[in-house]
């Protein structure tokens, strides 16, 4: 997995807390902006968070590339509903020897592991049959309607893809592009960073918090699971470590 932060709203703590001084002031824009600091920035955005005050936070956004996931993530990110996706399609793009996730519990098990690695050839061999089957059949229908042959190929080829993909796996690899505001992504951080939350996404947020913290420590600095800022609220299916997460969290934003 590979996650890169590629973009992101300049001076994203100062932006927010402009944004929230501008409603209590009668000041330009302009000089709300030359005023603030970083210094009251921060102080700014930490009172925000106290307050519960979330909606200036939207202001800011964070374009994150994301690699090495599979279609099984890309199923549950995309439940987040308040951001922008951008997938590799398998309709435009043929999977030629795809390549896929392993889950570890699944590795750390030999018979298990030979058992995936075989489904996966298996997969792809039914995935490049049926192209090749779909192809043949759909090219003859192009060049009977006057297509060339080159443009009866690729035609044909990309018809063929768009029904062969249906016997892909969810282990299949994908790439997303994702843009999400601020307060999305603390919403996705409480819920993703989770123990509870599959394994998969959860690196995928941790990896996405590292890089956040990164460029905006003060308004990234309770994100985390919910247990991190307060009660876990998961009662009876919580996972008994809060002490042990709030602490490696911590490490994570370089707090003591």
């Amino acid at each position: 997995m590979k996650v890169t932060l590629i973009t992101y709203t300049p001076h994203p703590e100062q932006t927010i807390a402009s944004a929230a001084r501008l409603c209590y002031s009668a000041a330009s824009i302009d000089d709300l902006r030359e005023k603030m600091t970083e210094e009251k920035a921060a102080s700014f955005v930490e009172m925000l968070s106290e307050l519960g005050h979330e909606s200036p936070v939207e202001h800011a956004s964070f374009t994150f590339g994301i690699e090495g996931v599979s279609r099984s993530l890309l199923a549950q990110i995309t439940r987040h509903r308040i951001a922008s996706y951008s997938v590799q399609s398998q309709r435009y793009v043929r999977e030629a020897q795809f390549e896929y996730v392993l889950p570890p519990e699944i590795a750390a098990v030999p018979e298990a592991k030979a058992e995936f690695l075989a489904a996966m050839e298996e997969d792809q061999r039914h995935y490049e049959q049926l192209t090749e089957i779909l192809m043949k059949k759909h090219e003859a229908a192009f060049l009977a309607e006057g297509k060339d042959e080159k443009e009866a190929h690729r035609a044909a080829e990309k018809k063929a893809i768009e029904d062969a993909r249906f016997v892909l796996p969810n282990a299949c690899c994908t790439k997303i592009l994702l843009t999400m505001n601020a307060r999305s992504l603390q919403n996705m951080f409480r819920q993703r960073c989770c123990m509870r939350a599959q394994w998969e996404i959860r690196e995928m947020a941790e990896q996405m918090l590292k890089c956040c913290v990164e460029v905006a420590p003060t308004l990234f600095c309770k994100a985390g699971p919910a247990c991190v800022a307060g009660p876990c609220p998961e009662g009876k299916m919580c996972c008994g470590k809060t002490a042990e997460v709030r602490a490696k969290y911590a490490a994570i934003k370089g707090q003591k």
